[in-house]
């Protein structure tokens, strides 16, 4: 197993920790949850950003040319002005525009 394929198995198993976590028994609304701040601690070990465009692409480890929240198949829900409910961040809701590492694209 390379290196990458650990510490990405390594962060997705943090993200499914973080997931079983979260109270069942409360069903979150997406007006009633907060914005991902980029200084959160999951997000920075997410390298999680705002605005994609500011992400160099030789730094992402999918080549898809256009990779955002908006477009990830990780998101959930529907757009809220802008803002968008992701699995990867539970509680939170992320930017369209944004990106991080574990972006996919949706099938």
């Amino acid at each position: 197993m390379s290196k990458i394929a650990r510490r990405k198995f390594i962060q997705l198993s943090a993200v499914a920790a973080a997931g079983v976590l979260v109270q069942p028994g409360r069903s979150a609304q997406a007006g009633d949850m907060p914005k991902l701040s980029e200084d959160d601690p999951m997000a920075m070990g997410m390298k999680y950003t705002h605005d994609a465009s500011t992400v160099d692409p030789a730094s992402r480890a999918n080549s898809a040319e256009v990779q955002n929240c908006a477009n990830c198949a990780l998101v959930q829900g529907e757009d809220q002005g802008g803002w968008l409910q992701c699995q990867i961040f539970p509680g939170k809701l992320v930017n369209a525009k944004g990106w991080c590492s574990v972006w996919a694209p949706k099938s």
